[in-house]
């Protein structure tokens, strides 16, 4: 396989892997700990760009929104393949004990920091709420976005010899 063809390849499962699993965890936390609806979770994604009137569109702006959180988490996969992972220090993390849940404790979090910190506050115009909620996204990064990244990533490169190609 390319590379080009091997990057798109990753990318895709990165991105699949950890769209349905940060989907099923917000959408678990939005039902069973907010009391909200899947629907209103998407819906409020879909708002960050269509504005506060996505949140009446129904399920044309909660597909938006779906779409939106896919488009994150295949941009986040790229992002960690194309600048996070080739660099010296993270492949030596990534190689020791337990490394890919090192990388996943540093690369989820940072996601969370960039999104909630700066891209969110950027669309929406107005600061971030940090609370319990903005907390309890930090630490499910870890799990929920950094290690389905990290894994799918470190996954493949480890099914080449010497790595990913060149």
């Amino acid at each position: 396989m390319g590379a080009t063809r091997w990057t798109l390849v990753t990318v895709a499962r990165a991105g699949l892997l950890t769209a349905l699993i940060d989907g099923a965890f917000s959408s678990v936390l939005s039902v069973a700990f907010y009391h909200s609806t899947v629907t209103r979770l998407f819906q409020g994604v879909a708002a960050t760009l269509l504005g506060p009137d996505a949140l009446a569109g129904g399920p044309r702006t909660a597909l938006i929104g779906v779409l939106m959180h896919i488009g994150v988490a295949f941009g986040w996969s790229a992002v960690f393949l194309l600048l996070v992972a080739p660099l010296p220090w993270v492949r030596a993390l990534m190689a020791s004990r337990y490394g890919v849940l090192k990388v996943a404790a540093l690369f989820g979090p940072m996601v969370w920091l960039t999104m909630s910190l700066a891209v969110i506050p950027l669309l929406v115009h107005r600061p971030p709420m940090i609370g319990v909620r903005w907390c309890i996204q930090l630490v499910g990064h870890v799990f929920f976005v950094g290690l389905p990244i990290v894994a799918a990533v470190g996954t493949q490169r480890a099914l080449l010899p010497g790595g990913a190609p060149n």
